[in-house]
């Protein structure tokens, strides 16, 4: 639908206002909040345009007007096509994603950590695209009772697993040589694609390791089926806290203890930041979220959970800051 650039400029300004203090907003308020040279009586006359429209609503009849799901999906599909993030506050993420030493899952425990700090609402981490993840190198270990520890270096972090192999520790040593050889700045996907290939060519080369390389294959696809998900609930206290909020808190809440609806709402193939907006009626809460990208190709989802009246430009920005800062130069 398309609006005026003032009707857009009177509808931010009643979204941010009442995200702000939750007051309705009204005709005197938008004029003394905004630098637009017009009548109270124009400003009055916008303002039910923009309700009979489907983006305000009146609660009541002689009151102001509060936005609707309708008003809060163009703010944010606006707003999401010209944010712009400062550089401030990056040394804590610059610090975790330099740090190539921690698991994977430490790493995105800590992204959701700093992006839930930062915003002060709770973040999930979905890992929906193990295959997109560059291979740097394996250490296979042996250890007692039959069991190999495996630990593979990607370009966010170590993958750690412990496998029932039974191996000396030369084989060890020749598959972990072998695997890094071959596979070292390729992703997890082509490496399941063209191992089984690979290893016709060189039967008699890796006999004495194959059934090491087999079960690390097994254990990468079982491990490549999996969904990591990662859910930190800072900022539910402040949401409940909020007795306006309450009904919209308990979205929230039953949201992030549902693993299911979690991945589904951020299992998807967009590369670009986006939001789910609920309406009144909607079981689910409000979401923000965005991709991180490895070499063009999509490894994890990032989703900012709340109330359908929340401080969309502020989360929004921090996510394009962390964001930005994890998608830069990780494909190497």
């Amino acid at each position: 639908m398309e609006l005026s650039e003032r009707k857009i400029k009177i509808l931010n300004i009643a979204i941010e206002e009442f995200i702000k203090d939750a007051a309705p907003i009204t005709s005197g308020s938008v004029k003394d909040k905004s630098s637009l040279d017009v009548s109270t009586a124009t400003l009055r006359s916008e303002l039910n345009a923009l309700e009979a429209m489907g983006f305000l609503k009146q609660l009541h009849t002689s009151g102001g007007r509060v936005p609707t799901a309708q008003g809060y999906r163009f703010y944010v599909e606006n707003m999401l096509k010209s944010i712009k993030a400062s550089n401030g506050e990056l040394e804590e993420v610059r610090e975790l994603i330099e740090n190539r030493t921690k698991s994977l899952n430490e790493i995105v425990a800590g992204i959701a950590k700093i992006i839930s700090k930062a915003t002060n609402y709770p973040t999930v981490v979905l890992v929906n695209g193990m295959e997109n993840l560059v291979l740097k190198e394996f250490k296979i270990i042996p250890l007692l009772d039959e069991k190999c520890m495996v630990l593979i270096g990607t370009n966010y972090g170590y993958i750690t697993n412990t496998m029932d192999i039974k191996a000396t520790a030369q084989n060890c040593e020749d598959a972990s040589n072998y695997l890094t050889k071959y596979f070292k700045g390729e992703t997890m996907g082509f490496m399941l694609e063209n191992i089984s290939q690979l290893k016709k060519g060189m039967s008699g080369e890796i006999k004495a390791f194959q059934s090491v390389v087999d079960n690390i294959v097994v254990g990468l696809s079982k491990l490549n089926q999996r969904k990591l998900l990662n859910v930190q609930a800072e900022g539910v206290a402040e949401i409940v806290g909020n007795e306006k909020d309450i009904k919209e808190a308990k979205k929230v809440l039953k949201t992030l203890s549902d693993e299911k609806e979690l991945i589904e709402v951020l299992d998807d193939d967009s590369k670009k930041m986006s939001a789910v907006i609920s309406g009144e009626n909607d079981e689910t809460c409000s979401v923000i979220k965005a991709p991180i990208i490895v070499g063009g190709n999509k490894l994890a989802s990032i989703g900012v959970f709340g109330p359908q009246k929340m401080n969309y430009m502020g989360i929004a920005s921090a996510l394009k800051v962390v964001v930005d800062e994890l998608n830069k130069d990780k494909g190497e």
